[in-house]
């Protein structure tokens, strides 16, 4: 394996130093450090040296929606955004709720050699809400699931969801909720508001996910268990997940990029490509949940990619899929929302983007952690940005295979220009290289 010196970037932002990586791991960080022979240099000037970046909720599709992406595309994607890992959610087809379909999951994550993947397992089967999947068995397998989740359903049942809680306990796991209560959306199109009444879409509240919530943290409270809350969304939401930290309930949230950026006025145009699931809310929710990411009562930024064929979206709203991809601007919305506003420091941005996320999943330890710091004896999992750098988002040019960004056209500041996978660069100049695929063992 080729070793890699990177010259004058600076860790978490701070002084520059040079970085050595060495057969996959950190081999040396500091200011005094030599170019070891035939290594190759990479020019680290201006740039900030990140932890490889984790997203514990990305949507794959694959197997059964390849048009919409695969996983090789999608963790292409993920690693020309500054991503070495990603959780991939359940709601395949066939649905990963059985050993044998997240070890394909996996397999192919390692096959196509781009960024670790790791398969989130279902709840119930097939996503139904009625029956436990075989939890212990995705446990059990080769994937080692420890995050489980109906992620675009919700698991209704408080009953189920008790249960669920309580087998996860045994190994360690999560379940990572979809708080949305179905009786309040039927049919709902977008946040329930002024904009919804003055544009004549049916309204989805912000109760709809707050309910579920506060039942699910006494459930979680009550049993001793683990729960995660997927793309919180309201500032009510965010004060349950406050209130339950408080009161010692094992609770963790992630917000999107999306609902940190973007409102509900955008829906004023009809334009599906706005249309997600949570919906893009007020900017009085907008404002709350940058605040709990900052106070640490939202632990980390997940994507919720969510790709779609072009078919899916270039139609009327009411018949558009919800969801909208993310990847490949998350890290540039986080700097221009938290960073350059100067309530998020770049450490903390390894903090909510790569070391949480990786803790929450249960993969900070072990042969292939991720999440570490930046530290000689680490893996060396890297990510280099150019803060400095400001583009204009083009979905034509992204490396996923679906072009439903939200963000096309908008300006964002920030361009990842390395991604190194234990020590291996996935992304090299700003551009995907060749990935090799991964020993499986």
């Amino acid at each position: 394996m080729t070793s890699y010196f990177i010259a004058g970037a600076s860790p978490l932002g701070g002084e520059p130093m040079n970085i050595v990586l060495t057969d996959g791991l950190i081999a040396g960080i500091g200011d005094d450090l030599a170019v070891p022979g035939g290594a190759a240099v990479v020019d680290g000037a201006g740039l900030v040296a990140l932890p490889g970046l984790v997203d514990l909720h990305t949507h794959l599709r694959e197997p059964g929606r390849e048009d919409a992406e695969t996983v090789a595309s999608g963790t292409r994607a993920a690693a020309a955004g500054g991503f070495t890992a990603v959780f991939a959610m359940a709601n395949t087809s066939p649905v990963q709720d059985t050993a044998g379909v997240v070890e394909q999951v996996w397999r192919l994550g390692h096959q196509a050699g781009w960024a670790d993947v790791f398969p989130i397992g279902a709840v119930s089967v097939g996503l139904g809400g009625e029956h436990l999947a075989e939890l212990g068995a995705m446990a059990d397998s080769a994937a080692r699931v420890r995050v489980f989740s109906d992620d675009g359903k919700c698991v209704w049942d408080p009953v189920l969801m008790r249960r669920a809680l309580e087998y996860v306990k045994a190994f360690d796991g999560v379940i990572a909720q979809h708080a949305q209560e179905p009786r309040l959306t039927d049919g709902a199109q977008m946040n329930e508001g002024v904009v919804s009444a003055e544009i004549g879409l049916a309204g989805w509240p912000a109760v709809a996910e707050e309910a579920i919530i506060a039942r699910d943290v006494l459930l979680a409270q009550h049993v001793g268990s683990r729960l995660h809350v997927c793309h919180l969304s309201t500032a009510g939401s965010v004060d349950l997940v406050r209130w339950a930290k408080a009161r010692g309930v094992e609770v963790t949230a992630e917000v999107t990029p999306h609902h940190l950026l973007l409102t509900d006025e955008y829906a004023r145009g009809y334009d599906p490509v706005f249309k997600v699931n949570p919906p893009l809310r007020t900017a009085e929710d907008v404002e709350a949940v940058r605040a709990g990411l900052v106070d640490g009562t939202i632990d980390i930024v997940a994507t919720d990619h969510a790709p779609h064929p072009r078919e899916d979206k270039d139609c009327e709203w009411a018949a558009a899929a919800f969801g909208m991809t993310g990847l490949e601007t998350a890290l540039s919305v986080v700097q221009q929302t938290m960073v350059d506003t100067g309530r998020m420091s770049w450490a903390d941005v390894a903090r909510v983007m790569s070391a949480a996320p990786a803790r929450i999943g249960r993969v900070s330890t072990g042969p292939r952690a991720q999440g570490r710091p930046l530290a000689a004896g680490e893996p060396a999992n890297v990510t280099l940005v150019d803060p400095a750098a400001r583009a204009t988002v083009d979905p034509g040019r992204q490396q996923t295979a679906s072009p439903n960004s939200p963000l096309r056209g908008l300006s964002l500041p920030g361009r990842v220009v390395a991604t190194f996978l234990r020590g291996r660069p996935t992304v090299l100049d700003g551009r995907p290289r060749q990935a090799d695929a991964q020993e499986v063992r």
